[in-house]
């Protein structure tokens, strides 16, 4: 407790709070748009701050990373286009909560469950990092391979009521996640070098989404007159809040253990977190809808990952998502080196950069909901130029990927893909999930067999592996017996239909 208080005496000068305060700006700044995410703004500043305290500047960092995941929020509930390939659940249900004329509960909701989970996950950060190194390290790539097949089987949990067209997107995105050269040979590139290091996820998720929104709404603005969306209120109901306390519970609890895990990440735990709500909510007619637990829950597992994702860069020198790796080459152009001594050799720096964390969370909260009727009020803007300037930073971050225009030629590949799959009713979730984790599933099954030696029980020689397993055979077994009871609702047939010709 002592150094957490001289953490917090460090954090708080003059000097390092306002690098906080730019940091969170501008983290929130990023993540509302398309495509240009913390990783790529910390890359960016990383030679603005060589003359900067690795104090000041890691702080900084900190609070990007922060606002970037939960400014990606932002967008994918007003636009339905998400800045953060981890907002891609919160899109589901926060952009038809915002259609409904309910964009300030949703982007509140967001806001109070990122403040009160990434206040739970630091507080973890702070407890376990001492001491997390032994227990990550344990864990082997049959237990990140079973993990995983777990996520992918789950998708099946939010296909809608056409499991055909659902597995139609999962492989078609198992199918983008497999161009590249990453076993040493190519695959899908066509020839085309530029391929060789597969598509980026950000390019796919704003094509996906933003191009294909962009597109859809453009073949439909003259069949249909402009409507402007009310806002509402620019608060939660008590009902808001008695559907929020415990998805914001529970999306911590998914989280922080995934932003801890190597391979483990955002996107996995917003996604099970989102099927978690579906099957325990109360109002599950309203999920497709929107349903406010369908925001609250991934919105806290995706800011209680960042937090978890800081304990094993901190404690065993291991980055686990693009936006710490970039983090970790600013601490090495400090002569810092991340690892199991990196908390006794530098105190004051870490502790200062933990005590930040909090500073940088309320800063959040007290920034962003005040702000949560402005940004509602996006959509009050007429479409035509509402999604020209999604199309222009769609557009923009694409390019900031690679800073190549053969990126852009993609984006309109799969954009066009997108428009299909809107116009066919194929769901978008599915494929955005298998491009994440195709390449992670092939990456953790190529090293268990390598060190296996192509023994496949090595697949369930863990118990972690074992229990997930058991975990998927009791949940197919559910879903078999839960089907057999309660067949198909005509009223999601019906529904399908009317989105399908819409």
């Amino acid at each position: 407790m002592e150094l957490l208080l001289d953490g917090f005496a460090t954090a708080l000068t003059p000097t390092n709070l306002l690098f906080a305060v730019i940091g969170v700006l501008l983290g929130t700044a990023v993540g509302v748009l398309p495509g240009i995410g913390p990783a790529m703004t910390v890359a960016l500043l990383l030679p603005v701050t060589y003359n900067v305290s690795p104090s000041s500047a890691l702080i900084m960092f900190a609070g990007i990373y922060y606002g970037g995941m939960y400014g990606g929020s932002t967008t994918s509930i007003l636009l339905n286009t998400p800045g953060e390939s981890s907002s891609v659940v919160t899109a589901l249900e926060g952009n038809k909560m915002a259609k409904k004329g309910r964009a300030a509960q949703a982007l509140a909701t967001a806001a109070i469950g990122s403040f009160i989970a990434g206040t739970i996950g630091t507080v973890l950060l702070v407890v376990l990092a001492p001491n997390i190194a032994d227990l990550v390290v344990t864990l082997g790539a049959p237990s990140y391979f079973a993990i995983m097949v777990l996520a992918l089987f789950a998708v099946t949990a939010v296909l809608g009521s056409s499991k055909l067209r659902g597995f139609v997107a999962l492989f078609l995105g198992l199918a983008i996640g497999l161009v590249g050269t990453s076993t040493g040979q190519a695959r899908m590139t066509f020839g085309e070098a530029k391929l060789a290091d597969g598509i980026d996820i950000v390019i796919v998720a704003v094509a996906i989404f933003a191009i294909g929104e962009a597109l859809w709404v453009a073949a439909h603005l003259r069949r249909k007159p402009l409507e402007i969306i009310p806002v509402g209120q620019p608060w939660m109901s008590r009902s808001d809040w008695r559907r929020s306390w415990m998805p914001w519970l529970r999306g911590t609890a998914y989280g922080f253990p995934f932003g801890a895990l190597p391979a483990g990440g955002a996107e996995v735990p917003t996604f099970l977190s989102y099927i978690t709500e579906r099957r325990l909510s109360k109002h599950p007619e309203e999920f497709g809808h929107g349903a406010i637990e369908g925001v609250a829950g991934p919105e806290a597992a995706n800011n209680a990952s960042a937090a978890g994702t800081l304990v094993p860069l901190l404690a065993i020198g291991l980055p686990t998502t693009a936006t710490a790796a970039v983090i970790l080459v600013a601490m090495q152009n400090y002569g810092l080196q991340p690892g199991p001594q990196f908390l006794d050799a530098n105190p004051e720096l870490v502790w200062a950069l933990l005590a930040s964390l909090f500073i940088a969370n309320t800063l959040l909260l007290l920034i962003n909901l005040p702000l949560a009727p402005v940004w509602a009020k996006l959509l009050q803007i007429p479409r035509p130029y509402l999604y020209a300037g999604i199309l222009f930073f769609a557009s923009l971050g694409a390019y900031s990927v690679n800073f190549d225009a053969f990126d852009l030629a993609l984006l309109g590949v799969l954009g066009l893909l997108g428009l299909a799959m809107r116009r066919f009713g194929l769901p978008v979730l599915p494929l955005v999930i298998g491009v994440i984790l195709g390449p992670l599933l092939e990456l953790q099954l190529t090293q268990a067999l390598a060190i296996s030696q192509g023994d496949v029980s090595t697949l369930w020689s863990e118990p972690v592996a074992v229990a997930v397993y058991i975990v998927m055979a009791l949940l197919l077994i559910g879903t078999i017996v839960a089907g057999r009871r309660t067949g198909t609702p005509s009223s999601e047939l019906e529904d399908e239909k009317q989105e399908v010709s819409a």
